[in-house]
């Protein structure tokens, strides 16, 4: 699967989260073939399939999406994987994909408010830091932001 074709998947996975009230990210891991092992979307406020969901503020789309990959791999140790997401990873799951060892974090829109990865920090580049993912921004970026202005812009 290609980047284009991953973060196809991740822009539905937002809008899942958007039809949900959650703000629209969407993320996936692909294993070192490009299969998908893992996906995930915003889910904070408990809206999943699962009608026993109760709200967590961790339930970011990245972190959901790592879990499942470990999950389906039985290790926490993602090296050979990709995570495709709409939005630049924030600290918190910049930290998640550093802690998981994945291989390659590739993002769609940049986030000028939160960005780990490049704009406001670059947490995966900290020289400080043994694991040093490759990070590739800006995969269809004006779609990826486009869902996010879109839903913010119908709630104010």
């Amino acid at each position: 699967m290609t980047n284009d074709e991953a973060m196809e998947r991740a822009l539905a996975l937002a809008a899942d989260a958007a039809a949900d009230g959650e703000v629209p990210v969407g993320a996936l891991v692909l294993d070192a073939d490009g299969r998908v092992i893992g996906e995930g979307r915003n889910a904070r406020g408990g809206q999943t399939h699962d009608d026993h969901a109760q709200p967590d503020p961790l339930a970011h789309a990245e972190v959901l999406a790592m879990r499942a990959a470990a999950a389906r791999l039985g290790t926490w140790n993602l090296a050979d994987c990709t995570l495709v997401v709409t939005l630049e990873p924030c600290p918190m799951c910049a930290g998640a994909c550093l802690q998981t060892h994945v291989g390659r974090i590739v993002f769609g829109a940049w986030d000028a408010k939160l960005g780990a990865c490049g704009s406001i920090w670059d947490i995966p580049r900290d020289p400080h830091v043994g694991h040093a993912p490759e990070v590739y921004g800006g995969v269809r970026e004006a779609e990826c932001a486009r869902i996010l202005a879109d839903f913010f812009a119908a709630r104010r």
